[in-house]
């Protein structure tokens, strides 16, 4: 498949929701092509800025199917968009047009095998319920199923403040337990 590619600071994994504003003319372009059935575009998580990057890697190779759920004008006269995660990609080959725009060839990845939540993470499924409480996150309407482990994962990883670098090695997991193990670990290393 070929899809444009979004770079953010931000992810969306399957069944997640993430407002965006859309102001610059190629995204606003763009959007016109990616709307229905069987289309969409990739979110793929920036990398962090350092002199030795290479400017070809200004983002990872691994992002998020998405697709367009909801628009809106904003009050600031913006186009407000909520997207919602389909599945997770490969990016093989990358370019960037002469607007800017920056396109993918991508590979659908298998999606993860669904596990139920051990109860030994109860904690982590507490905080998740307090963290989507909050309006910004209340507002997208998400459906979590607690108790299905790779739900929670992808809602922690998402919602959670984490680096970046750490948010990608969350995304790159394959397995909704292991992800859980390193969740569980940083919350501990913090607290």
């Amino acid at each position: 498949m070929r899809r444009p590619l979004f770079p953010l600071g931000s992810i969306v994994l399957p069944g997640g929701r993430l407002p965006l504003q859309l102001f610059e003319r190629r995204y606003l372009d763009m959007l016109s092509g990616v709307m229905g059935p069987e289309k969409g575009f990739v979110v793929v998580l920036m990398r962090e800025h350092r002199p030795d990057n290479n400017r070809d890697q200004a983002f990872y190779d691994l992002g998020t199917l998405v697709e367009v759920v909801d628009f809106a004008q904003r009050d600031n006269g913006l186009l407000g968009i909520t997207v919602e995660g389909r599945c997770k990609v490969r990016i093989e080959r990358h370019w960037q047009e002469k607007d800017g725009l920056n396109w993918g060839d991508i590979v659908a990845l298998e999606e993860e095998p669904a596990v139920t939540t051990p109860a030994h993470y109860l904690e982590l499924e507490n905080v998740l319920r307090a963290l989507v409480q909050h309006p910004a996150v209340a507002s997208l309407s998400m459906e979590i199923d607690y108790r299905d482990a790779r739900q929670l994962g992808w809602r922690l990883t998402e919602l959670l403040p984490l680096e970046l670098a750490q948010r990608q090695r969350l995304m790159a997991c394959e397995d909704p337990l292991q992800r859980l193990e390193q969740i569980q670990h940083w919350m501990e290393s913090i607290s």
